[in-house]
């Protein structure tokens, strides 16, 4: 067990000493697991250890260590650079030498290393030179490049559990040794849960609030005044553009385009609660606005945009209620993409078509020698049809004639829009099979 100071923090002090001592992360640790098999095998490889702060990443790098036998090396990304790579490279290959033994590097955030710096590490590992161990909070599929990602095996920590980390403060409070043993202190099961929960996941989090509510204990009692004190301060887990972020808006999305209001204003509060611009929100609604409802109701367009300038001009917190009056309103309104998949093919056909010229009836002719050209000539003005509509005239390339794109839902307002297209289309139709009779 590795010795502690009083002066150390609780979490420090209370990092597991042996896999015995490891809450959580049962789908690698549980017998049969992988990572568990490979421990029982004392087979030591590459590999990456990808999950939220406070789960165990730097612990079981530190157990795994010493249950394969090997050297324990440490680095952070933040700041080491090739130089030091090189360094703990030649450290391993030294003792490797001298004692026979493997090494294992651990390498904290390894995701803020730049290709170059992640390349440094390849032909050492393919050599057996040392074991690496990665821990990252980003998603590795595009944190890491492919060629460092392919040598790792990849093991994903979810975040604790409430209970979990609830047993593990109850520990803290009776490890005399290591925890708060020594001061006598009592909490309730509820109490160290609503801890726990605050925690949101992070044991490192739950330990470090569990020692200021040490701090505001009264009469040796964690109470629920001691527990205000910390539990209400902790912010959610949300990262400002990483996974979790993304998750989040992702949801929020998905939640609007499902029509689910509930779902979809939990996931503004839980943005909003754990920091997210909400100018980023707003300009997110105003995309939805016309990539999943479109014409089906063209206010909400009009009414999101209102959102976003309310919110401008209010500020927060009472700017946030006009986004969530934007959020019911998307989640309820009638949904329809016709109008983003006609875009997406549409510009697929623009760039791979090429450069098709405009039709000679459709060009402009503000000179003599453009009309001479035969510039405009044949174009039908269409306010001089009846009811303003060119029954058979085309505007599209020669090459592109007789492409349809737009296919309104019948759904909401696209209903009118579908009935107005498809009368329009039908009357071109007959335009078109009259014209070629006559020729």
């Amino acid at each position: 067990m590795p010795s502690t100071q009083p002066w150390q923090p609780l979490a420090d002090r209370m990092r597991p000493a042996s896999l015995d001592e490891v809450v959580g992360q049962a789908q690698l640790l549980d017998a049969g697991r992988a990572l568990r098999r490979a421990l029982d095998a004392k087979h030591l490889h590459s590999m990456l250890f990808w999950g939220p702060p406070g789960t165990g990443k730097t612990t079981l790098a530190r157990l795994m260590a010493e249950a394969f036998g090997a050297r324990y090396l440490t680095l952070s990304a933040v700041l080491a650079g090739v130089k030091e790579v090189r360094e703990a490279v030649e450290q391993a290959r030294q003792f490797a030498l001298e004692a026979g033994k493997p090494t294992l590097l651990f390498v904290d955030e390894v995701h803020r290393f730049n290709k170059a710096q992640q390349d440094a590490f390849l032909p050492h590992i393919e050599s057996g030179t040392l074991a690496l161990v990665g821990a990252t909070t980003e998603n590795p599929s595009f944190a890491l490049n492919n060629a460092l990602l392919s040598r790792l095996r990849t093991y994903v920590l979810k975040p604790l559990d409430a209970e979990v980390l609830a047993e593990l403060l109850r520990r803290a409070l009776l490890d005399v040794e290591r925890g708060l043993g020594a001061l006598n202190l009592h909490a309730e099961d509820a109490a160290l849960l609503r801890l726990a929960q605050a925690a949101d996941g992070d044991a490192r989090r739950a330990l470090n609030m569990l020692e200021m509510a040490a701090d505001f204990a009264s009469a040796g009692i964690i109470d629920e005044a001691a527990l205000a004190q910390v539990a209400e301060q902790a912010p959610r887990r949300f990262d400002h553009g990483g996974d979790v972020f993304y998750d989040q808006i992702s949801v929020l999305h998905k939640a609007l385009r499902g029509s689910d209001p509930d779902a979809a204003l939990y996931w503004l509060a839980r943005m909003l609660d754990g920091g997210a611009d909400p100018e980023y929100i707003a300009r997110r609604l105003v995309r939805v606005a016309s990539e999943d409802i479109g014409n089906a109701d063209p206010r909400a367009l009009s009414l999101t945009l209102e959102a976003w300038q309310a919110y401008q001009r209010l500020g927060s917190p009472e700017g946030e209620l006009m986004l969530a009056q934007a959020v019911a309103y998307l989640a309820l309104a009638p949904k329809s993409n016709a109008v983003y998949m006609a875009f997406k093919a549409v510009m697929k056909e623009a760039s791979e078509r090429g450069s098709l010229e405009v039709p000679m009836h459709l060009r402009n002719a503000p000179t003599q020698l453009m009309k001479q050209l035969d510039y405009g000539k044949g174009y039908r003005y269409a306010h001089d049809e009846p009811d303003a509509f060119a029954a058979g005239e085309t505007y599209l390339p020669d090459a592109l004639i007789g492409r349809q794109w737009y296919q309104p839902v019948a759904r909401g307002f696209e209903i009118k829009l579908k009935e107005k297209l498809d009368h329009l289309r039908e009357q071109n139709a007959r335009a078109g099979a009259k014209k070629r009779e006559e020729s």
